[in-house]
């Protein structure tokens, strides 16, 4: 085999591992333009006053736009996004630990559970607290 024929072989393998990839792009970029025509020619045409409005999570977004919030509403946020957070950080941490016993022995396995019950834990607190001060009650 000549040293031409094996780099051409070579670069067509270097290639073929991008295939997928270019057809997965190719796939999504079809999908949007697709949806975007298909929307454009069956959706419906009409124009008007109250179309034209911005919808705004189902009110009316008539008056002034400096209305003010309970502070829960934002709290309430918070603790999802850190209960959220947790379980990003939780489900890694659960596929790993299983192989988490080492050689002779000497295993990770307790030192990451304790780890992670500690963080579980502190988290527990933080409901707890927020729990006790009334944050989750809507009066």
């Amino acid at each position: 085999m000549s040293d031409i024929t094996y780099l051409t072989t070579l670069a067509d393998a270097e290639l073929n591992q991008y295939a997928a990839l270019g057809v997965l792009l190719m796939m999504g970029i079809i999908f949007g333009v697709a949806n975007l025509v298909i929307t454009t020619v069956l959706g419906p045409g009409r124009k008007g006053e109250v179309k034209g409005i911005a919808y705004e999570s189902g009110m009316n977004p008539i008056g002034s736009a400096r209305r003010r919030f309970n502070v829960r509403f934002y709290v309430v946020a918070m603790t999802f996004l850190l209960f959220d957070i947790e379980i990003v950080f939780l489900y890694p941490w659960a596929v790993t630990f299983p192989s988490l016993a080492g050689p002779e022995g000497a295993s990770l396995a307790p030192l990451f559970l304790a780890r992670m019950l500690f963080f579980i834990l502190t988290t527990l607190i933080a409901f707890v607290y927020a729990w006790r001060k009334g944050v989750f009650r809507y009066d």
